[in-house]
């Protein structure tokens, strides 16, 4: 089981936010990058790139930053010399999740998730999609780069990248870190030095 409410290493900043709308999630990862580099929200050098991927630019130019949103919350999640991708979901029941995990993830982790207690393959199950979206999030391509292109594995109870397509540099490069920001929900935060 991963950490409870374990934050992410420094120098890897978080923020939760409460956040019911999803329309305004680029308005709060601007206000809190903002006060995180020390810049008025609306000089924040934010553009996306032609994958929408939200990227900054001079003078920030060595920091990275990513968002997710999820039931009622906002994670923004910034770093300097990395890229970074964060993922949040709300945790509920989920009962496609075995014919979602054969359908998109590697044999090997659908195998792994089949083979957890029933108790625990919901949570299982949203903390690979976590680790995978937030790994593909700082690669820059997201999901549509493909889920089964990267493959975790569980290593003393965190998941670790063992796997992955050449396209994301070598699964060693990666770290995954997985944590509780509020209770009912689970995030991932993945990075690699840039």
């Amino acid at each position: 089981m991963p950490p409870a409410a374990c934050p992410p290493p420094p120098p890897l900043r978080w923020a939760w936010h409460d956040h019911p709308h999803h329309t305004v999630a680029e308005a709060a990862a601007r206000a809190w990058l903002g006060q995180a580099l020390d810049l008025p929200a609306a000089a924040v050098p934010l553009l996306r790139d032609r994958h929408g991927r939200p990227r900054l630019q001079a003078p920030r130019a060595g920091f990275d930053t990513s968002w997710s949103h999820s039931g009622e919350g906002l994670l923004i999640a910034l770093g300097e010399d990395v890229d970074i991708g964060i993922d949040l979901e709300r945790l509920r029941p989920r009962p496609r999740a075995a014919e979602l995990a054969r359908r998109f993830f590697t044999a090997q982790e659908a195998e792994w998730l089949a083979a957890q207690d029933p108790a625990r393959r919901d949570l299982d199950f949203v903390r690979l999609w976590c680790a995978k979206e937030a790994l593909l999030k700082a690669h820059g391509r997201g999901l549509a780069f493909g889920l089964h292109r990267l493959q975790f594995a569980e290593r003393d109870g965190a998941l670790a990248l063992v796997a992955c397509d050449r396209a994301l540099g070598a699964a060693g490069d990666w770290t995954v870190h997985e944590w509780s920001p509020r209770p009912g929900y689970h995030a991932a935060l993945a990075w690699r030095a840039a």
